[in-house]
């Protein structure tokens, strides 16, 4: 794909990884101490501390990626965070039967996230972003290009004559 095509299809998986987060961390914000008695439920360590950082990240993250800035952080960021969760709230190995297999497919569902996540960070948001308008022209993650060095005409010898080359 090229141009627009591809700065569109960018645009719009940015949005769905987007929307598979953002309601759930307005949801989480509006009511972490029941988030942070969900973590505890599960065994979490410091779940009050815990809960907090998740909804900055669940609803934070979200919007860095809606608007394309900062998608190597925003991108490894998300992935850890979806990975960690995965983990944490759906230990499908403590299940057996239908309980399990529902368990296992959120968690494999949480870990095709944290893939998306990653590839985003690698590929950049495209030109249709925060990065693409007022960063570097390609809107990519990779690196602004060097600029070839100029060549200098030779210096004028005090008769007005270029100096002699040599023969090769």
């Amino acid at each position: 794909m090229f141009g627009s095509a591809q700065n569109g299809v960018l645009l719009a998986a940015r949005l769905l990884m987007a929307a598979a987060l953002l309601p759930t961390g307005i949801a989480r914000a509006l009511n972490v101490s029941g988030f942070a008695l969900t973590l505890a439920g599960a065994g979490c360590p410091a779940p009050n501390a815990v809960a907090t950082a998740a909804v900055v990240v669940q609803v934070f993250g979200p919007l860095a990626l809606i608007l394309g800035m900062m998608p190597r952080i925003t991108g490894l960021a998300m992935a850890g965070f979806v990975a960690a969760m995965a983990a944490l709230l759906h230990p499908f190995w403590q299940f057996v039967g239908g309980s399990a297999v529902t368990e296992r497919t959120f968690f494999l569902a949480d870990l095709g996230l944290a893939g998306a996540f990653l590839m985003y960070a690698m590929t950049g948001p495209g030109a249709w972003s925060w990065q693409g308008f007022f960063g570097r022209s390609g809107g990519g993650s990779e690196p602004a290009r060097a600029k070839a060095p100029v060549k200098k005409a030779p210096a004028k010898r005090a008769g007005g004559r270029a100096p002699a080359r040599a023969a090769a």
